[in-house]
């Protein structure tokens, strides 16, 4: 039986959080009284991104409003809610959750969880959020991922299976669509990284609208000019067009709403973006990009054995896929009575009347103590801190993080340089390494996939 009257409290901060918060609300109970809320960092989406974040979400009618970190704290301290769903990036989930707990007589239960694929599971993904008592993921994969993960960890963290949220019903979405006249290539921050490999895809779109004029091609975008996304992008793909000699004409760059898109779509091709998901859920066929190869760094191992693999030959000819049927129920698409993360919720509010909860330990970051906790806030909200031990934790904490950095990084060396000894073959001179043997450290995981600078432009290397 639905437990009534529960007052779950969404936040959010970047766009990709918006729509999956805002989404993740509208599955739970219409009795519990629900409000989602974006709190405000260097990050902030801006309202055409929230509004085009939640437009054409099942049971979501309103933008979510802007608040303050003091503002958010006032009123978890004026209306105490039942639950505190923190739908962000992982850092920020710190930030928050201190916040959240500062102002709560009655601590609220923690929900977490992650946006989309979040195949491979990935260490950061699971230590920024061990001090949550449920974290929603969205396959059956991904639950036996993550909690193999956290298991070798020592993590004792629940997980809830959940459909995900923004999947549209087949029948209504297709049922109300007009004419079907596009190609959607699905823009990712992250994915690839490289210039040149961006540059080949615009050239392959390019190709693909010069053989089809009758249609249009689409690099559907997340942001536009200064418009802030989850993840730095560092080679947008708007100037990529931009620079693009004989472009044609039904070659275009727009942002906007991905539902909007998808119901004019007839095809939708990437390299592993989370639209793919949708658009399978919608029966249109697409095309998962391999040209590049199969590896985590591209998030791509997920669509291993999926049938929705193919190389930019079979996009230029506009030949999409439909996913095998084998796949699918492992992946994003099992049965709705296999949803347990509304379930698994309500037994954690049950436990909760009976006695407080206990708040878990939190696991790596915490050296330094409170100075630690001013550090955190200070990197999350950059210039939206305006206090002076803000500004202290970094004049102390950047020297001594780069010096412990610089340290730690010693060991790491010394092995690969024993290992290249040992491997390589003396008859055999060595080939120019493009690539340092500290890269894997040069990269910032803020939900354990690589991306996004903190508010001052410095990487997370924790």
């Amino acid at each position: 039986m639905t437990r009534p009257g529960v007052r779950i409290l969404g936040v959010a901060d970047t766009d990709s959080y918006v729509k999956w918060g805002a989404a993740t609300l509208a599955r739970t109970p219409e009795t519990w009284d629900r409000t989602l809320v974006v709190v405000e960092t260097p990050f902030l989406p801006t309202e055409p991104q929230r509004r085009a974040a939640v437009d054409g979400l099942d049971g979501v009618d309103d933008v979510p409003p802007v608040v303050s970190l003091a503002a958010l704290t006032a009123r978890v301290a004026a209306e105490p809610p039942d639950v505190v769903f923190l739908s962000m990036r992982g850092p920020m989930i710190r930030v928050v959750l201190r916040a959240v707990l500062s102002a709560s007589l009655r601590r609220p239960v923690i929900l977490s969880g992650l946006p989309g694929i979040s195949i491979p599971a990935t260490k950061k993904a699971l230590t920024f959020r061990s001090q949550v008592d449920l974290m929603v993921l969205h396959s059956k994969r991904e639950i036996r991922e993550f909690g193999d993960l956290a298991g070798q960890l020592g993590i004792a963290q629940e997980f809830g299976l959940g459909t995900l949220p923004f999947l549209q019903n087949p029948k209504t979405r297709l049922e109300s669509a007009g004419a079907r006249d596009e190609i959607v290539f699905a823009v990712q921050a992250k994915v690839p990284r490289v210039r040149a490999d961006r540059v080949a895809i615009v050239e392959w779109l390019a190709e693909c609208a010069r053989r089809h004029p009758d249609l249009r091609v689409v690099l559907k975008l997340r942001a536009v000019g200064d418009e802030k996304q989850t993840h730095a992008e560092h080679h947008p793909y708007g100037e990529i067009l931009g620079e693009l000699a004989n472009r044609p004409q039904n070659l275009v760059a727009e942002s906007g709403s991905m539902t909007g898109h998808l119901t004019r779509a007839i095809g939708l091709v990437t390299v592993s973006s989370t639209a793919l998901i949708e658009s399978v859920a919608l029966g249109i066929p697409g095309l998962a990009l391999d040209d590049f190869g199969v590896s985590r760094r591209l998030i791509n191992p997920v669509f291993e054995d999926s049938n929705l693999f193919g190389s930019s030959e079979q996009l230029v000819a506009a030949r999409f896929r439909h996913p095998d049927s084998a796949w699918l129920d492992d992946n994003y698409f099992h049965a709705d009575g296999e949803n347990d993360w509304v379930a698994r919720l309500e037994g954690l509010l049950a436990a909760r009347d009976l006695a407080p909860l206990p708040l878990k330990r939190q696991r790596y970051g915490r050296a330094g103590g409170p100075l630690r906790h001013v550090w955190d806030r200070k990197r999350a909200l950059g210039s939206l801190d305006h206090s002076l031990a803000g500004y202290l934790a970094l004049l102390i904490g950047y020297p001594t993080r780069a010096a412990l950095t610089s340290v730690r990084r010693i060991p790491r060396l010394v092995r690969h340089v024993a290992r290249r000894n040992v491997d390589q073959d003396p008859s055999e001179s060595p080939e120019p390494s493009l690539r340092s043997p500290l890269a894997e450290d040069d990269r910032h995981f803020d939900d354990g996939v690589a991306g996004v600078k903190d508010a001052q432009g410095h990487f997370d290397l924790e």
